[in-house]
């Protein structure tokens, strides 16, 4: 008998790797955009803090309602199409059968051993089978609006926590290049993290990420600098 040797797969982590990143990634990017921006329009430090603290909690907030509104219309329609696909296996069963076994047909197998898998399957699961091969629903991909809104929140703030912290604990002098550059090690660092966790390329998911976090800073600094002066 042939060693058997795990499998690694990493889909089960695409619900809330997803939302880990995006907020991690928004909290630094808004945040030190916010706080380069300030700066450059030369307000006062305390300004500058207060600035970002607001952004921390704000931002926090809207990707915590964001990611719960989009999740459970996810969720919602989700739901609404498994109990469609309910009253249809109640209605006519055989008719869903022969749909399923069609689809494997379409996906390679002969058509009396789909007819034999699409027997077997809605025999130990007929709703399952039909969510998972006709609709696309699966345990790992299913909707799940309080851990996204949760997780987006919490990684928002620790990520708008490094460039606010940097501007509290830090010097005054050169604030803007301290924060650009500091901001952008983390983004990089996330990158790293995220393309690692994920199983992807490193360098592709580093560059992504440090690429827009810079043009974002960048922007806000120049309309920072030009309504700053302005003004």
């Amino acid at each position: 008998m042939l060693p058997h040797h795990p499998e690694i797969h990493r889909t089960h982590r695409i619900g809330w790797l997803r939302a880990a990143v995006l907020g991690a990634n928004d909290g630094i990017v808004s945040t030190a955009s916010l706080i380069v921006g300030i700066a450059a329009s030369q307000a006062t430090h305390n300004d500058i803090v207060l600035a970002g603290v607001a952004g921390l909690v704000a931002g926090a907030m809207s990707m915590a309602a964001g990611e719960y509104v989009s999740v459970s219309s996810q969720a919602d329609t989700e739901q609404a199409d498994l109990k469609r696909e309910r009253k249809e296996l109640d209605e006519d069963e055989l008719h869903e059968q022969k749909e399923l076994a069609a689809i494997y047909v379409s996906r390679g197998l002969d058509p009396l051993l789909a007819r034999q898998v699409a027997e077997q399957l809605m025999t130990h699961d007929a709703l399952g089978a039909h969510a998972r091969d006709e609709l696309g629903i699966s345990a790992t991909g299913t909707a799940k609006p309080i851990q996204a809104a949760l997780t987006s929140a919490a990684t928002f703030a620790v990520g708008a926590a490094l460039p606010l912290l940097i501007v509290m604990f830090g010097p005054d002098t050169d604030l803007i290049v301290l924060v650009s550059s500091a901001s952008l090690l983390f983004l990089t660092l996330l990158g790293i993290l995220a393309a690692y966790t994920g199983g992807s390329s490193v360098i592709k998911g580093a560059f992504r990420v440090t690429f827009w976090g810079a043009l974002a800073m960048g922007l806000t600094a120049a309309v920072g600098s030009v309504f700053g002066t302005v003004v």
